[in-house]
């Protein structure tokens, strides 16, 4: 939320410094993210008009203006900006004047004498706008500071604010935690109703229940729609991050950034009647403001005028209907939409607009009326008009209601460690705008419909702490004895296996447990998943059950960022949904792209593939002294080929492989990337240690090539061989794979590594031959495996 401070004191008066009121914003949770200092030492610079224009002798794109800066004389000023014409009023830097590091002084410019500088609005500093000068209205009175008449020096405060404070997206509810913080109270609202001068109506028609259930309106006749936006508003808006673009338009984002209450603005003679708000039909299309077209589904909520769509609810209003320079008479509209019904939507067309951002959190439902009246005021003050009576439609039974809290004296104490006076509790309560009742326990609060984040007592315990100041609360140690709790032997630790993945170059990375529903959705992985009843965001709305999306997409801003080779790992819980309460898993996912190894000397670069990860899995697994298999796997977002299951004794705990390349280019990833996910509990378990003797005797190492057909796998052949080898195995490595020349097409050659050892004797040749001669037969026979010649 950005907006300038003096439209912040305008609602709330205080004596804090500029320093102190940003302190004290970010103190009660409302963290000032940025403050840009506006139009500060702006002395010498003043409003003029531009009387002549003549091109420059020797430049292009020079000109030699003469200018009126008011004090009678005309001043010759160089001038390079292409808006420079005749008649213009704009900012004139008089000599002596210091504007940024520069300091005016007279000069010649090529030749041409030049006493002052018109200036842009990035020169002055209190806009990015460099394009050309700073155009102000024509009736800026010429030769006034222009400090004076732009209401400088001011300050632009973007706050960083949390999802659940929807109702600080208007500076009118900001003013109420300053008002509380600062022992002051909040300014009357300019919205008192205006009376209707004539009866000219647009019935509302209501058919998407809960999800639209309060919708005003109202007709204003005679506007005049070319008349300049005052200069207070646009100023406020600029300094807000909103181009001012025409008056009808002006006004309801300056009623959204005032009040926080979304509102649009219609050209009455472009509609029938009567409005109405219904779920959108399948294949039904809409030409937005911002000229995209729209195909929508019944997931979107519509504003319909004779069944017509002409707006897309919450989120952006059509093209066909929208406001001009020629329009007389204006429809306004400010509605109550459910947040469940517009989360999410806004994204599915690409779209992010201040509407749905604000609507997706949550609008106070009792603001449309007032916003209504509140822009109608200033329609009519600033264009003129005859408003008609305001229109309501209303489904009164799906509108939230505020509900009583308790809030306990001793519970209150509990918690914070530390007594409040009662007085000091009903004040902030009060100075919140939260009604307030005394009881023989403590007080009953009712919250204001704006309120959502307060329902339960430590909600209200919260805004007591903030608001009396958490430096105001006495720090104390928690006392109680400690409990050392001893590492199981049955399981490996964690730690260590982040050790390990460290030491295998990996970075650790720690992801939100939400995530959006459409990127599960995009892995085919929102089976099971856990909806959040109250989610932060849109996009944090569903509990992951994989760890690898929100993984990937951390690799993914990562490699668009130029990191060419990228290694992460997390360790993280998982849930599903089950009758009961959501399943936790705990479980270790790893992935990279890129070179298997860093840029060096000494050997050449080497893509990253399927046996890294494989390899760097197995160590991981080594730690509790498990063996895994991997079997073809097929799983939907994996690339067919390159990917296993992963197993340990015969129970699946994973997977492993390289993501599908259309995911990849969904995600908008380029690199080929890699990766795994395996139960982590499952992984770590291991049996108690037990020590044993290591043999005296020599161990005897044979190797053996076998001809196999194409579809047997390793696993099978090495379970065959373990079993007929018998005790006396202590290894089998795998150590070669061919299929080429001397092989038939269809077949590879597998060489293996059987190491022998008896623990009692050493081993003879014909204890050797033996075990030899009943692998070779038990692989042929199971396998149809050939010794290769």
């Amino acid at each position: 939320m950005k907006f300038p401070e003096s439209w912040l004191r305008q609602h709330v008066k205080t004596t804090a410094t500029r320093d102190e009121l940003a302190a004290t914003l970010t103190a009660i949770g409302l963290e000032v993210e940025e403050m840009t200092v506006l139009g500060d030492a702006m002395d010498g610079v003043v409003v003029t008009r531009i009387v002549e224009c003549a091109k420059h002798p020797e430049a292009d794109k020079l000109q030699v203006c003469q200018v009126d800066a008011g004090n009678g004389s005309i001043l010759q000023i160089v001038c390079g900006a292409p808006n420079a014409r005749p008649g213009l009023l704009a900012p004139l830097a008089t000599i002596g004047t210091k504007v940024g590091d520069l300091t005016i002084k007279a000069a010649k410019l090529r030749g041409v004498e030049s006493n002052g500088m018109l200036c842009s609005a990035k020169e002055l500093g209190i806009d990015a706008d460099a394009s050309g000068l700073l155009e102000l209205p024509a009736d800026a009175p010429v030769g006034a500071p222009l400090a004076d008449y732009l209401g400088l020096p001011d300050a632009s405060i973007e706050l960083k604010l949390t999802p659940n404070r929807a109702d600080c997206f208007g500076v009118h509810g900001i003013a109420f935690d300053v008002a509380a913080a600062s022992g002051s109270t909040v300014e009357p609202l300019g919205a008192l109703p205006m009376p209707a001068l004539h009866d000219a109506v647009l019935p509302v028609e209501l058919n998407a229940g809960a999800d639209a259930p309060r919708f005003v309106g109202r007709v204003i006749e005679g506007v005049d729609a070319t008349v300049a936006t005052p200069i207070w508003m646009a100023e406020r808006l600029r300094r807000s991050g909103v181009r001012p673009v025409s008056l009808l338009v002006d006004v309801t984002q300056y009623v959204m950034l005032e009040l926080g209450q979304p509102m649009h603005a219609y050209d009455r003679d472009l509609l029938k009647g009567p409005l109405g708000v219904r779920h959108a039909r399948d294949g039904e299309s809409l030409a937005l403001l911002n000229g995209d077209e729209a195909t929508l589904d019944p997931q979107f909520l519509v504003i319909t005028d004779a069944d017509r769509v002409v707006g897309l609810a919450g989120i952006m209003g059509g093209d066909d209907t929208k406001v001009s320079s020629a329009t007389r008479n204006i429809f306004l509209e400010a509605a109550h939409f459910a947040p469940s019904a517009i989360i999410g939507r806004s994204r599915k067309l690409g779209l992010h607009t201040d509407a749905a951002h604000r609507f997706e959190r949550g609008v106070d439902p009792e603001l449309p009326r007032i916003a209504i009246e509140r822009a109608t005021r200033l329609v009519v003050e600033i264009a003129g008009g005859a408003p008609g009576p305001v229109i309501e439609a209303v489904l009164p039974q799906h509108l939230p209601r505020p509900q009583a809290i308790r809030l306990r004296r001793a519970r209150l104490a509990r918690v914070l460690g530390t007594q409040v006076a009662d007085a000091e509790v009903s004040r902030i309560l009060n100075a919140l705008g939260l009604a307030v009742e005394a009881t023989a326990e403590g007080w009953s609060v009712t919250p204001p419909a704006r309120r959502f984040d307060l329902a339960i007592e430590e909600d209200l315990i919260e805004e007591i702490a903030r608001i009396h100041g958490y430096d105001a609360i006495p720090a104390t140690l928690p006392g109680g004895a400690t409990r050392l709790v001893s590492p199981s032997e049955t399981c490996s630790s964690e730690h260590d296996a982040r050790r390990q993945l460290v030491a295998r170059d990996y970075l650790e990375a720690i992801n939100y447990a939400f995530v959006d529903a459409d990127l599960l959705a995009m892995w085919q992985l929102a089976d099971g998943g856990v909806a959040l009843a109250n989610p932060l965001s849109a996009e944090l709305g569903v509990m992951r059950t994989r760890l690898l999306p929100g993984l990937v997409a951390a690799l993914g801003r990562n490699a668009a960022r130029q990191q060419t080779r990228v290694r992460l790992f997390e360790l993280g819980k998982t849930f599903a949904a089950s009758d009961d309460a959501p399943v936790e898993t705990r479980r270790i996912a790893a992935v990279a792209c890129g070179d298997a190894t860093g840029e060096q000397w000494g050997a050449g670069a080497r893509k990253l593939d399927f046996h890294d990860l494989k390899g760097d899995l197995d160590s991981l697994a080594a730690l509790s002294g498990a063996v895994l298999e991997y079997r073809a796997s097929v799983q939907p977002f994996a690339h067919p080929g390159r990917c296993a299951d992963v197993l340990r004794d015969g129970a699946c705990i994973g997977w492993i492989g390289q993501l599908h390349p259309r995911l990849q280019q969904a995600l908008d990833v380029d690199a080929e990337v890699f990766g795994f996910e395996v139960a982590l509990d499952a992984l770590l378990a291991r049996p108690l240690p037990r020590a044993r003797a290591l043999s005296k005797y020599p161990s005897v190492r044979r190797d053996l090539a076998f001809v196999v057909p194409e579809s047997v796998t390793w696993d099978a052949m090495r379970a065959t061989a373990g079993q007929a080898a018998g005790p006396a195995l202590r290894e089998l490595r795998l150590f070669d794979r061919y299929a080429g020349r001397g092989v038939e097409t269809g077949f590879k050659s597998l060489a293996m590594a059987l190491i022998l050892q008896d623990e009692t004797r050493t081993l003879t040749d014909r204890d050797v031959e033996a075990v030899v001669a009943g692998v070779v037969a038990a692989l042929e026979q199971h396998h149809g495996a050939t010794i290769r010649r």
